[in-house]
């Protein structure tokens, strides 16, 4: 083995202000108890972790660079911060080959996750139901799409092989189009044709930052990187797939969430 992409983490915001230290304990320790087995592993020769937007923590100055400092305040957020610095300190200290990537959030076909805006609103719409928002929907994030997410990692993979001064280097991926949840539920409920459909508005999202949004300039400078979908070919490539997975569960089968 001489690639590694550390991708494992507890990733659901409510989940973690709910139990911080079960968050904690996957995404920092789960990191620092890999990189330390990378380091001493003699066969790997290039890491690339799986950071977050989320680990800038709330800003004025968006959208994030960067070279913008790490400062996530809520439990989810902050173990986003500690797991990007911690690969930044083994690059630093050890010369390991790790390289971070920071992506907005990601959506696609297999996320059971039904709390997450994009899997609920399908699955809602797909049982002729009004979609949920949990917050107020003003919240603007970058949406980006499964498959151009793991082109991205792998992107950065295959640099980092050939070029070690990448060690300790983040990069931003992102389709650089932020969007309110409002607004993307809108965009859903057009592609499935499901107007009739208003949302739900709970207002009950607590302690997230309310706007986050990459520049990734710096991954198409230096990597040569571009996302091959826009947020409404992922959402159709989303959409298709959720109506393949319900078709195909046995009837009177209740699909948890």
């Amino acid at each position: 083995m001489d690639t590694v992409l550390h991708l494992g983490a507890q990733t659901i915001v409510p989940i973690a202000n709910r139990h911080p230290l079960s968050t904690f304990d996957s995404n920092i320790r789960g990191t620092w108890t890999l990189l330390e087995a990378c380091r001493r592993s003699p066969t790997v020769r290039q890491i690339v972790v799986a950071s977050s937007d989320k680990a800038y923590g709330d800003s004025e100055q968006l959208p994030y660079r960067e070279d913008a400092p790490l400062r996530g305040r809520h439990p989810y957020d902050v173990s986003k911060s500690c797991a990007d610095l911690l690969a930044q300190a083994y690059a630093a200290t050890y010369q390991l080959p790790v390289a971070i990537s920071r992506c907005g959030n990601l959506y696609g076909g297999g996320d059971l996750n039904w709390n997450r805006v994009i899997p609920g609103t399908i699955r809602s719409i797909l049982r002729g139901t009004p979609p949920v928002i949990r917050s107020d929907g003003s919240m603007v994030r970058d949406y980006f799409y499964v498959e151009d997410g793991v082109s991205a990692y792998l992107l950065l993979a295959e640099h980092l092989a050939r070029d070690s001064s990448l060690a300790g280097d983040a990069f931003n991926f992102s389709n650089e189009h932020p969007i309110s949840v409002l607004e993307l539920v809108e965009q859903i409920r057009a592609l499935m044709g499901a107007q009739e459909l208003k949302p739900v508005v709970l207002n009950q999202a607590m302690h997230e930052v309310p706007r986050q949004y990459l520049d990734a300039s710096k991954a198409t400078a230096r990597l040569g990187w571009q996302p091959r979908y826009d947020l409404a070919e992922g959402l159709q490539r989303t959409i298709a797939w959720y109506r393949a997975f319900f078709q195909e569960q046995p009837h009177g089968v209740e699909v948890s969430g």
